[in-house]
């Protein structure tokens, strides 16, 4: 525990700067001239084929681009050209309330760069579209339809590249190639709304930006090397021609190492345009990953779980559950579950998408780390206790998750159940399923520690002290930026604190357990706020739309995809009713026949405080995050595999009495 609080501490004070050695990133000053746009281009198409896309990528800084939209299900190619002119996600006539999309689109880059008529304006150039790229095509075939296709786009690039000075000379205009969609669809409308299959897999598309030395390019939208959204695009023509950024637009301004910072002169001294190839391995190492997770993730995860998911059965059927080598062997595995989603997240700092194999390679990988998190969680000194592994397992779990985003969230990227760039959404910090798995390990750690204490002067300031250092790095807008988690983790830690203190629960106890989260809430976004926007989390951001008046918009858009959620997936609605149901019973286990849980109680009493805290805290989750359902679900999967794990031996059924026996014989 002391090592926890050691390094949580360093983590918090550690400068957040770059290296000295580290070049320094910062949008570019050099106006956008040109943007060429096309659909289907991926970095896995750019090759020594492709010759003047390869020259453009090794000047520029690059990135692998996220395209997803907030409305259609399917991105096209329709889609990312108005996207791309808007700067806001998807089609206007389409899009959810909480995108805050105008209606109807207004065109930002056709007013760019100067008056109408002016020599000064952004041209884009619409080249159109790739065939789509099959699941298993790579590298291309020159052959076929779409290396036909390829080749023609290649050349078509390097002509509009020679217009506007050349690839290799270092006065070339500032030019952006942006691919806008996996495919350009005949029906775009049919593909989006799910009527007709899509053409191709989804993948993240190619973003260049000579404006930018080779290099990664990143924006505040990701704080992430080597991704970057199709939103960024508007914000960094606008920006780049000394134009105001419309504060509503959800774009950051890309930012790499500028051009301006390198040692550049004219060809005929001698020196040439600094050419490299990191940046471009990086966003393709980054769509490998996206392109491959899912697939790879079933295997790896799925197969972990199997295990996990039969010593459950083990333990929930008493007849089973009496049996000594089983039910020891099925809590050990129990124990376990939780520790291959933390594995899964570690996995992303190898590079198994470059593996022939990459489901196995995965599959590999999180196995060996979660075997590792098995020993310490089944070999440790805390096994002599039933409650000890799985509460081990648990602050594993936080553990892993804290420090990874603590760390910047390098992993999540290329990892399982981590931040999957191909479908929007968070790209750094805390996800809500991660905030769920977070607030469970927490509170199975804190039943384990709590069960050990005996007193509550010793539990309570544990509770309050561990809760703190949760809740700051899962709030700090440098590391877990996720606000949400503050109204999830003080009620449940305050509450908590309350309960083992022997103190009643009154109102008054509550109403201040949210004013208090709603004070820190509204701090961490006012220090977020402070500081330059490019730099800010989305915490920062919500303080720019509470002073542009769109509180209620946010808020409401928010709550009604919440319910879209539910109302749209009945089964979703069905699990739902199931786990408030399972709670409700779990709270009161000896009238709802649920006597191992309520035996459980009795040998340790803080048990039942901390299934009221944690309820508390899923629930607030669901109602304030938009993905809520996800935080719920992640906290019961895994309090309810922990806490199964935990449960005495089911009593031995009685025998009858010789009397009765007797009875029963002459019967």
């Amino acid at each position: 525990m002391l090592a926890f609080v050691v390094t949580l501490l360093a983590l918090m004070v550690a400068p957040a700067g770059a290296r000295a050695d580290e070049p320094a990133r910062g949008p570019s000053k050099e106006p956008v001239g040109l943007v060429i746009a096309i659909a289907g281009l991926t970095w896995e198409d750019i090759s020594e084929q492709t010759p003047h896309l390869q020259c453009l990528a090794e000047r520029s800084g690059t990135a692998a681009m996220s395209i997803s939209s907030m409305t259609p299900l399917t991105p096209t190619k329709r889609q990312g050209m108005e996207t791309l002119h808007s700067g806001y996600l998807g089609l206007a006539s389409q899009s959810h309330a909480a995108s805050r999309s105008p209606q109807p689109a207004k065109d930002l880059l056709s007013t760019a760069g100067g008056p109408s008529g002016s020599t000064d304006r952004v041209e884009v150039a619409d080249l159109g579209a790739l065939p789509p790229r099959g699941a298993d095509e790579d590298p291309v075939d020159p052959s076929s339809a779409r290396g036909e296709a390829l080749a023609e786009l290649d050349q078509r690039v390097g002509d509009l590249v020679a217009d506007e000075g050349g690839c290799d000379s270092p006065r070339m205009s500032r030019v952006l190639l942006v691919s806008v969609a996996p495919y350009d669809p005949a029906d775009s409308p049919a593909v989006e709304e799910g009527r007709a299959e899509a053409p191709g897999p989804g993948r993240l598309q190619v973003v260049m930006d000579s404006g930018f030395a080779s290099g990664s390019l990143t924006s505040g939208s990701t704080h992430q090397e080597g991704v970057v959204l199709l939103t960024d695009i508007v914000p960094t023509v606008l920006a780049s021609h000394g134009e105001d950024v419309p504060s509503g637009l959800p774009g950051q301004v890309l930012e790499g190492t500028s051009t301006d910072a390198t040692t550049s002169s004219d060809s005929s001294s001698g020196a040439e345009v600094a050419k490299g190839t990191s940046g471009v391995q990086l966003a393709t190492d980054r769509s490998a990953a996206n392109a491959q997770v899912d697939g790879a993730s079933f295997w790896a995860l799925g197969s972990w779980l199997v295990l996990p998911v039969l010593g459950m059965l083990v333990l929930l059927l008493p007849s089973l559950a009496r049996r000594r080598t089983p039910a020891t062997f099925s809590r050990a595995a129990l124990a376990c579950l939780p520790l291959g989603p933390a594995a899964g997240i570690l996995a992303g700092a190898v590079p198994w998408w470059r593996a022939d194999h990459p489901a196995l390679a995965l599959t590999a990988v999180v196995w060996g780390i979660a075997l590792v998190l098995s020993a310490i969680t089944l070999l440790g000194p805390w096994r002599r206790r039933r409650y000890g592994p799985p509460g081990v397992a648990g602050a594993l779990l936080a553990l892993v998750l804290l420090l990874e985003v603590a760390t910047g969230s390098h992993l999540q990227l290329g990892a399982p159940l981590g931040a999957q760039a191909i479908r929007g959404g968070r790209f750094y910090g805390l996800s809500n399923h991660l905030s769920g798995m977070v607030l469970a390990g927490t509170m199975i750690a804190l039943l384990a520690l709590c069960a050990r204490l005996r007193r509550p002067r010793h539990r309570v300031p544990a509770v309050i002290g561990i809760g703190v250092m949760v809740m700051a790095v899962s709030a700090a807008p440098t590391m877990g930026a996720d606000f949400g988690s503050v109204f999830v983790l003080v009620p449940s830690i305050g509450v908590l604190a309350l309960m083992l203190s022997g103190i009643r629960v009154r109102a008054w106890h509550l109403l201040t357990i949210a004013v208090a989260a709603v004070v820190i809430v509204g701090g961490v976004s006012l220090l977020d706020w402070t500081r330059p926007p490019e730099q800010r989390s989305h915490l920062g951001r919500f303080v720019d739309q509470v002073l542009s008046g769109e509180l209620i918009s946010v808020v409401g858009g928010k709550l009604q995809q919440n319910i879209d959620q539910v109302t749209t997936f009945w089964p979703l609605a069905f699990v739902l009713v199931l786990a408030m149901v399972l709670w409700v019973c779990s709270l009161i286990p000896q009238r709802t026949g649920m006597h191992r849980l309520a035996a459980f109680d009795e040998q340790h009493p803080v048990a039942r405080p901390v299934r009221v805290a944690l309820g508390i805290g899923a629930w607030i989750g669901y109602a304030t995050n938009d993905t809520g359902a996800m935080l719920l679900l992640a906290a019961l999967v895994v309090s309810f595999a922990l806490i199964t794990a935990m449960l005495p031996d089911p009593a031995a059924p009685e025998e009858p009495s010789p009397s009765a026996a007797r009875g029963s014989a002459r019967g």
